[in-house]
C-alpha cells in the first residue's frame, strides 16, 4: 500500500494528502489551486525549494510564481541556462558571462572573438525559442563536489570549478538541459516551455537579457536608458581586470594565499581616487553653490557625504551641510500611503517651499534660521541656529530625494551638482551567475539596523520590499540626473560583513516567513571565505556599518 503525507497548502489553506517522495510539481497538481505565471518554485517551511524536490514528511508549502522575489529569480536563472545553452550549441567554444543588471534586464558579455552584432542577437534569440519550443526537461543532479570539480574543469569552466574548490561542500547540485550541464546557485524550472516570455537584444558591446516584470508578468521589463549607471559597471570591471578579481572564486583564492590586505588596500585607494576626482570636478565648475547626493537605503551617502567634504575642503571650499530632515512637515500633515500609514518617503512629507526659499536666500548671500525637526513630536521647530554662506562656503545636502528636480524646482540647475552613490556589486558568483546590488545593500542594513537601532535580521528583512518600493519610486526614475556616480560597493566587501551578517542571519527563527530569506542568504554567505574586520582603515565606508569609523555620525 502506497504511503501518504499530509500537506498544507498555504494558498488556500487546505490540507491534501501526497504520496511520499512526491515532487512538488507533484503535490502542486493535487493541491488545486491554479497560478496563472507559475508554479515557479515554492516556500516549504520556510525556506525556498525547487519544483523538482520531493517531500517525505509533512510540510507546509506555498507555491510561489513570477510576482514572487524568489519566483523571479528562479525564472531568471532558468533563462540564463537557456541563453547559456543556445550560445554554446551556436558558438562553443566561445565564453558568455552573465554580467550586471541594467536597463531593466541583465547585461550579457559575450567572448566570440569579434564584435556582437545585431544578427548575433537574433540568430541566439531563435535559438533560445527552440529550446523553449521543444520542451526539454531540465534534469537536477546531485553529485559530490570532488566529482562536479572534475566534470567542469573537463568542460573548461574555471570560474565554476574555482568557486566549488573554495566551498568545502561535500556534494554539489548541478543541472542539465539535453546533456549541457551547469551550475546554478538557486532553484531552476523544471521544462524550458515554463520560459513564456523574454527579450534579448544588442546592447552596446554585448547584449541585454530582459525578463517579464513582476509587477506585469504578461509584459517585459521597461528598458530604461542608464547609461551613466552602465558606465560605472564597466569602469569598475576594468579595475576588475587589473587586480585579476572577477568572481568569488578568485576572491576567495586571494584571501586564501594571504593576500587581502593588499587588495584592501588598493579598493580603498581607488575608491578615495574617485570620490577625490568628483570633488576637483566640482571645483572646476564656477557658479556651483550646492551639491546633492541620492542612494538607495544602505548605499553609504552618509560616508560619502563626509568623504566628498573632506575632498572638498582639499580644493579650497568649505562645505556646509544641511539635514532634509529638518525640513519634514509636521506629521499630521504628512501624506499617506495606500494603507493609510504616514509615507515619510514621499516627497511631499517635506516642506518644499521653505526648502526652495531658504536655499534661494542662501544663494543671494542672506542669512536664515535653519528649522529643526522634533521627531519625538512630530513638528517642524525653529532651531536658533542661523546660516550665511561665505565665499567660498556650499551647501552639502544628503537624503532619498536629492536627485529628483522637484525638490529645488526653484534653484538653477547651473548651482547644483548631483552626486548618485550606490553599492553596485561587480564580483560575480561565477561566469552564469550574479550577485544581487540588493543583497549586498540588505546584508549592509541588517547589520547597521542590529548594531544602530535594535532592530532585529527578522524586523529588517520584513521591512525591506516596503523599503525597496519605496526606492523604485522615489529614487531609482532619477538616478540618471546625477552629475558623478559613486560605487560604493567594496571588492572585499561581502568578506568582512559575513563574519557579523551571519549570527544575526541565524537568529531569524524558522517558523517565520522571514526565515526563507535569511537562509537563502546564509546559503550564499557560505561561499565566501571571511577576511577580519581589524584589517579594514577607520575612514572605510564599511564602518558605517560595521562601526569603529573615524567619522561622526
Amino acid at each position: 500500500m502506497e504511503q501518504t503525507i499530509k500537506i498544507l497548502i498555504r494558498n488556500n489553506e487546505k490540507t491534501i494528502e501526497a504520496p511520499m517522495g512526491a515532487t512538488l510539481e507533484d503535490v502542486y497538481q493535487l493541491s488545486g489551486i491554479q497560478l496563472k505565471h507559475g508554479p515557479i518554485s515554492a516556500c516549504v517551511n520556510n525556506k525556498v525549494e525547487g519544483m523538482h524536490f520531493r517531500v517525505y514528511k509533512q510540510k507546509e508549502v506555498e507555491f510561489l510564481d513570477i510576482t514572487s522575489p524568489s519566483g523571479s529569480r528562479a525564472y531568471t536563472r532558468s533563462l540564463f541556462f537557456v541563453l547559456c545553452k543556445a550560445v554554446h550549441d551556436l558558438y562553443s567554444p566561445c565564453k558568455v558571462a552573465i554580467d550586471i543588471p541594467v536597463s531593466n534586464g541583465y547585461y550579457v558579455n559575450l567572448n566570440i572573438g569579434r564584435p556582437v552584432t545585431l544578427d548575433d542577437a537574433g540568430t541566439i534569440r531563435r535559438r533560445m525559442q527552440e529550446i523553449i519550443d521543444a520542451a526539454l526537461p531540465i534534469h537536477r543532479h546531485e553529485t559530490t563536489t570532488k566529482e562536479a570539480i572534475t566534470m567542469f574543469d573537463n568542460l573548461h569552466n574555471r570560474s565554476k570549478v574555482k568557486l566549488l574548490e573554495s566551498t568545502g561542500s561535500l556534494y554539489t547540485t548541478y543541472y542539465d538541459i539535453d546533456g549541457y550541464k551547469d551550475y546554478y546557485y538557486g532553484s531552476l524550472l523544471t521544462n524550458t516551455s515554463q520560459l513564456y516570455l523574454f527579450g534579448l537584444e544588442k546592447y552596446y558591446d554585448g547584449l541585454l537579457l530582459r525578463i517579464p516584470s513582476m509587477q506585469h508578468p504578461d509584459e517585459l521589463g521597461e528598458m530604461t536608458h542608464q547609461d551613466k549607471m552602465f558606465g560605472i559597471f564597466k569602469e569598475h570591471h576594468q579595475w576588475q581586470d587589473i587586480l585579476g578579481l572577477r568572481t568569488l572564486g578568485d576572491l576567495n583564492e586571494v584571501i586564501t594565499k594571504g593576500y587581502s590586505p593588499q587588495l584592501i588596500q588598493i579598493s580603498e585607494a581607488l575608491q578615495e581616487k574617485k570620490i577625490a576626482g568628483i570633488a576637483d570636478e566640482i571645483a572646476q565648475r564656477k557658479g556651483i553653490k550646492m551639491v546633492l547626493i541620492a542612494g538607495p537605503s544602505s548605499s553609504g551617502k552618509t560616508t560619502t557625504c563626509k568623504r566628498l567634504s573632506v575632498q572638498l575642503a582639499v580644493n579650497g571650499i568649505k562645505p556646509v551641510p544641511i539635514s532634509l530632515d529638518d525640513y519634514f512637515i509636521d506629521r499630521d500633515q504628512t501624506p499617506r500611503d495606500e494603507k493609510g500609514d504616514y509615507d515619510f518617503e514621499h516627497l511631499h512629507a517635506l516642506n518644499l517651499p521653505l526648502l526652495n526659499e531658504q536655499l534661494t536666500a542662501l544663494f543671494r548671500g542672506d542669512e536664515v534660521e535653519l528649522p529643526r525637526y522634533d521627531f519625538s513630536t512630530g513638528t517642524s521647530q525653529k532651531s536658533g541656529r542661523k546660516l550665511r554662506l561665505g565665499p567660498n562656503e556650499i551647501l552639502v545636502v544628503e537624503g532619498i530625494h536629492a536627485l529628483n528636480p522637484e525638490l529645488t524646482s526653484q534653484i538653477p540647475s547651473n548651482q547644483i551638482f548631483r552626486v548618485y552613490a550606490s553599492a553596485l556589486t561587480t564580483v560575480l558568483l561565477d561566469n552564469h551567475n550574479y550577485i544581487p546590488t540588493t543583497d549586498n545593500r540588505l546584508l549592509r542594513r541588517i547589520i547597521r539596523d542590529y548594531k544602530y537601532r535594535a532592530v532585529s535580521a527578522q524586523e529588517t528583512i520584513r521591512r525591506w520590499p516596503s523599503v525597496r518600493a519605496g526606492e523604485n519610486k522615489w529614487i531609482f526614475p532619477y538616478q540618471e540626473n546625477a552629475d558623478a556616480m559613486f560605487n560604493t560597493a567594496m571588492l572585499f566587501e561581502l568578506a568582512v560583513i559575513k563574519s557579523q551578517a551571519e549570527p544575526l542571519l541565524e537568529q531569524v527563527p524558522e517558523n517565520c516567513k522571514e526565515h526563507a530569506e535569511a537562509y537563502r542568504l546564509l546559503k550564499f554567505l557560505r561561499y565566501i571565505k571571511p577576511i577580519p574586520e581589524t584589517q579594514i582603515p577607520p575612514t572605510s565606508l564599511l564602518r558605517e556599518f560595521l562601526g569603529g569609523s573615524s567619522f561622526k555620525y
